[in-house]
């Protein structure tokens, strides 16, 4: 899988920089094309000779040489790869790639870079720890970018703890991996709902519900990962995802979700249902602000159409369907009749029991329950992982 790839390295300032070398190495021998691209910075721990030597490329570290007259282009690089992995990453970089500032050539590649980003956190554990770094790194990862996690360990201060860089063997089995599944859903069309829905009362008020659409872009940004044309029906969030095989449908009541998604189901392969679409709705929608009265307020509601249901009325044979369970009671049980009663292939159950799941977190907390009625569970991770743990399901079950 990593054969004939071509893959750039962006190298910081931290001790970890070390390893880099026998990361090159075990790359070269997979069949990888190698450059790198690093800060001044990270010259203190490695040597651009020895990188050199080994990549058998020239290193680049700032946009113009004045030795040799070398101009070393972040657009030309950003085009060349496969993909970018920078490690190590400093909280320094890691806090600069997240908010957009380019005062060196590897940070300038990293905004021209058309390939997936993986980034690889190394420092000491308790600026690994701090809310800014943490901050910073579920930005990235929100923006698409890949996470090689670090793990914990004895560090170069002398501490033990979280912050060691992933062992480069490791590193290369990961970009397999992601190789391996890059393609694994091309010329498929994957059609998913996100976010909420909002029903007005009158011209200042609606109903609605907590959902951000986090999960819904996380499963769309993996889609797009693996080769799919997504098209993402959304209701109102504050982020889209960004990617080029992503087209975004942006809804806002639960009728127009419905006309969407009835819609693009009919050349679809493969449907999640990921959205916190409205129950229910005002019977009508006052055109004028409601005034406060003395008396209480009736609010008349009435029952929206189905989706997952319809589409599970539609669903063809080379059709696979997903749904989402979010619950509060009798989680399992509730989950399978959603399962079996809207034809779905299998259903992703959450609960708002389960601390730092559901709505408005970037994490989330999933089993998948198939028609046999057998559940995986899976640990409290990030979104993206999450999204990660549905296609693997997804990949077992289609062609």
């Amino acid at each position: 899988m990593l054969t004939g790839k071509k893959i750039l390295l962006g190298i910081t300032g931290g001790i970890a920089a070390y390893k880099i070398p026998f990361l090159i190495r075990l790359l070269i021998k997979e069949g990888v094309s190698v450059k790198v691209v690093m800060t001044k910075e990270a010259c203190n721990f490695v040597t651009p000779l020895t990188l050199s030597a080994l990549s058998q490329n020239p290193v680049s570290i700032e946009p113009f040489n004045s030795t040799d007259g070398t101009w070393h282009s972040h657009i030309e690089l950003g085009s060349w790869a496969d993909a970018f992995v920078i490690a190590p990453l400093t909280a320094n970089t890691i806090a600069k790639m997240a908010t957009g500032i380019t005062d060196s050539l590897l940070l300038a590649t990293y905004l021209a870079a058309r390939c997936p980003v993986f980034y690889a956190p190394s420092m000491d554990v308790d600026m690994y720890h701090h809310i800014t770094t943490q901050l910073n790194i579920n930005t990235l990862q929100s923006q698409g970018n890949i996470l090689i996690a670090p793990h914990a360990g004895e560090l170069a201060s002398g501490l033990t703890g979280m912050g060691r860089l992933e062992e480069p063997q490791n590193i290369v089995e990961i970009l397999r991996t992601f190789f391996s599944k890059q393609q694994s859903l091309c010329g498929k069309t994957v059609v998913i709902s996100s976010g909420p829905t909002i029903e007005p009362i009158d011209p200042v008020r609606y109903i609605s519900n907590h959902s951000t659409g986090k999960m819904g872009n996380a499963i769309a940004l993996e889609a797009a990962a693996r080769g799919a044309k997504v098209i993402l029906v959304s209701g109102p969030v504050s982020e889209y995802p960004q990617h080029p095989s992503i087209q975004i449908v942006k809804v806002t009541s639960a009728n127009e979700m419905y006309n969407n998604c009835i819609e693009l189901f009919a050349n679809a392969d493969i449907a999640i249902m990921a959205a916190a679409v409205a129950d229910y709705i005002p019977v009508s929608t006052e055109t004028e602000k409601i005034k406060k009265k003395d008396t209480d307020l009736v609010l008349q509601l009435t029952k929206t159409k189905d989706i997952l249901a319809e589409l599970g009325k539609l669903k063809q044979a080379h059709q696979y369907l997903v749904g989402f369970a979010l619950e509060t009671n009798n989680e399992l049980d509730n989950a399978i009749l959603k399962l079996h009663t809207k034809n779905l292939d299998f259903i992703v159950l959450n609960s708002l029991k389960d601390p730092g799941a559901g709505f408005g977190h970037n994490t989330n907390k999933i089993s998948i329950i198939s028609k046999d009625h057998s559940v995986t569970e899976f640990a409290l991770k990030s979104k993206k992982e999450a999204a990660v743990d549905i296609f693997d399901a997804i990949s077992k079950n289609i062609v």
